[in-house]
């Protein structure tokens, strides 16, 4: 079924009622985002020539264009592929090179960014900015009826996340993939009434774009902060504004909500629910928030090859404070979702006992159809029709699931994924680098911090500022580390791999 289907059904029963707002000034009813989306599909389709199946790229930060952009891609039976847009312009390159993109619909802030992107992209992809002139000549036309009929297994959303060999790999999710997501969150996470609202203050390319689909099902209205991201103060007054708000946050985010002195004196009755994930939410900061803001709060972990579902812990399990191992339960990752197999298994792939660490799989019809372009890393991935997530954790007796360890040494900062080895090898194009390890350090704000250990070179050339300028020059600022510890050399095992254990107990330890 095709995800527009939603936005098609809700327009025609409710037509009126508020579908995106920029922080309170409505700017689409749910009649108006229908039918720009299906102007722009037919525009896309009979204007611009691209046909069913090809890849459309939204590179935008949290907009009021963003959500007429998505569906419009999907009325026309295009793949959407949500790319974060605090990437550096080599890395939105590559992943505009590698899903192949015909398209690539911005906006006039990242207009520099995007040129150069594109730059050097043989074929380059066009740019079109939303608000522009020549997009607004694209919905000139009467628009498609319906949403063109795809199948289920057709893919609808390309969602770039990176691995530990260094590139970004996409996982192909299908109409049904983001259908089962949908209806898992109606049962799991939370119910959702028309005029209900979502805050997005976290970005739609990734969780909280992915949670603003039920509430399109459900004539919830989309607000865009005008910040365009999240500000504690700005978050408080858009809740106090809008009746039934749930919100997706990283942990580091309702950190900073429950730390900011405004937060106890604002009102915040209209709060409905906080969904939580991207990282771990230390017991203590999740006591206060429940103790400041009430049993609002849902936990769900996921990877974006499943997008987020895999397991959770509910509102109700978040109230269960007279049982036994209430604090136990609140520091875990809660119970396989409803239409979710979750195993930790060893090497084999055998189950452990009840207790035991091993690798977290999950299988179920809202794991993706694979990687694109990479049938290796599918094999690898999706192996015995089970999704290995690389993580490591261990089931407690009740079915709760604890994790031990995210994906390989993956750091976890400000709710985005951080992977070492993209950073390492950008350092280790310094002629002054020897060898680099790099790992994530506790930062009370951030989750996490990225921190190298570089091991100099004969020439000893490698300083901060110049390692600094390298980083800046390749990747995302975000993805930058905030400090180098130059060392003799790196702690290995007999194997030769770098124990970065040792490492992140050294930072740790002082």
């Amino acid at each position: 079924m095709n995800q527009a289907q939603h936005l098609w059904r809700t327009a025609r029963v409710y037509g009126n009622l508020p579908a995106v707002a920029l922080g309170t000034h409505v700017t689409h009813d749910y009649r108006r985002l229908a039918d720009r989306s299906a102007r722009l599909a037919e525009g896309l389709l009979h204007r611009l020539g691209l046909v069913r199946g090809d890849t459309v790229a939204i590179v935008q930060k949290n907009s009021s264009f963003y959500h007429e952009a998505q569906y419009a891609i999907w009325w026309a039976g295009l793949a959407a592929v949500p790319v974060n847009a605090k990437l550096h312009p080599k890395e939105l390159g590559y992943i505009l090179e590698n899903s192949q993109a015909r398209l690539v619909l911005s906006t006039d802030d990242l207009g520099e960014v995007m040129e150069q992107a594109v730059a050097g992209l043989d074929p380059a992809p066009r740019v079109l900015m939303a608000g522009s002139a020549e997009y607004e000549r694209l919905l000139a036309g009467d628009g498609l009826a319906e949403p063109v009929d795809v199948p289920d297994d057709d893919l609808a959303w390309l969602f770039y996340t990176s691995g530990t060999t260094g590139r970004p790999k996409g996982a192909m999710i299908t109409h049904l993939n983001l259908l089962m997501q949908t209806m898992n969150f109606f049962v799991d996470v939370d119910g959702v009434s028309p005029g209900d609202a979502i805050i997005h203050s976290a970005p739609l390319s990734h969780g909280s774009g992915l949670y603003g689909l039920p509430h399109t099902v459900r004539a919830g209205v989309h607000v865009i902060p005008e910040s365009g991201g999240f500000d504690p103060a700005e978050n408080l007054r858009l809740i106090e504004a809008w009746p039934g708000t749930g919100q997706f946050l990283a942990p580091t985010m309702v950190h900073r909500l429950i730390n900011d002195p405004r937060t106890g004196d604002a009102d915040t009755r209209n709060l409905k629910t906080v969904y939580y994930g991207g990282g771990p939410m230390y017991v203590a900061d999740l006591v206060q928030a429940m103790e400041m803001l009430g049993q609002k709060f849902v936990q769900i972990y996921g990877q974006g090859e499943a997008p987020m579902t895999i397991t959770g812990l509910s509102r109700d399990l978040h109230g269960m404070v007279d049982h036994p191992r209430y604090m136990e339960r609140l520091g875990s990752a809660g119970t396989a979702r409803t239409d979710v197999q979750v195993r930790v298994v060893d090497a084999d792939d055998q189950p452990v006992p009840v207790g035991e660490t091993g690798e977290i799989i999950a299988r179920g019809r809202v794991v993706m159809k694979g990687y694109w372009r990479n049938p290796e890393a599918t094999a690898e991935t999706l192996r015995n029709g089970w999704l290995h997530t690389g993580d490591v954790g261990a089931f407690d007796a009740d079915g709760f699931l604890t994790l031990k360890d995210r994906s390989k040494d993956m750091i976890i900062s400000g709710g985005s994924n951080i992977y070492p080895r993209e950073i390492e090898e950008v350092l280790l194009r310094h002629p002054g680098v020897a060898e680099v390890s790099v790992v994530g350090r506790p930062h009370a704000d951030w989750g996490e911090e990225v921190v190298a250990f570089v091991v100099r070179g004969e020439n000893g050339s490698a300083d901060e500022p110049s390692l600094d300028r390298l980083c800046l020059d390749n990747i995302a600022r975000f993805k930058r580390p905030k400090d180098y510890v130059f060392v003799d050399a790196l702690p290995k095992n007999n194997y030769g791999k770098v124990l970065k254990t040792e490492l992140r107990e050294r930072l740790t330890g002082g």
